[in-house]
């Protein structure tokens, strides 16, 4: 039996069907004495250029393991499932179980504290801050104007 990696994009009006979906897609992979490694639901992205004036679409990934007549009729039920916009399948040397970039970096947007969790600052400090460079400016002008005086006085 062979290793492979499919990615498949559903039509985003059909994502309530995903999970009936891969349910079949696995059912047919483990009839045949297949086993799925790693299986990842990436949800509703958007895609990086629209196909058939569509720009949104529900990913999943599979990395499984199975025969080749169970790799053709899953080619075949792709080819056939209006529901699925594109897929890409290819085959690996070993099997892949470890999470995939995509879920990695989605898992770690969602342990990054949002911007309410984190503690507020007082706004005293800024209004000192804002107040302290235009008294400076204020004063520059003066030394300035000054230093003309005592350029002209000594001429």
């Amino acid at each position: 039996m062979r290793h492979y990696e499919i990615v498949f994009m559903v039509h985003p009006d059909q994502s309530e069907q995903v999970p009936a979906m891969i349910e079949r897609y696995t059912a047919l992979i483990t009839e045949d004495g297949g086993k799925v490694n790693r299986l990842e639901d990436w949800g509703r992205r958007h895609m990086a250029y629209p196909i058939n004036k569509i720009h949104k679409a529900h990913y999943v990934l599979m990395n499984v393991e199975c025969s080749q007549t169970a790799m053709d009729e899953l080619t075949h039920n792709f080819r056939f499932n209006d529901a699925i916009i594109r897929d890409l399948i290819l085959r690996r040397d070993e099997a892949v179980v470890d999470i995939s970039p995509m879920k990695a970096a989605e898992s770690r947007e969602d342990r990054r504290p949002s911007g309410d969790d984190r503690p507020r600052r007082s706004a005293e400090p800024s209004e000192k801050r804002q107040a302290e460079p235009s008294e400076e400016r204020q004063e520059e002008p003066k030394e300035d104007s000054q230093k003309a005086e005592t350029q002209d006085e000594e001429e």
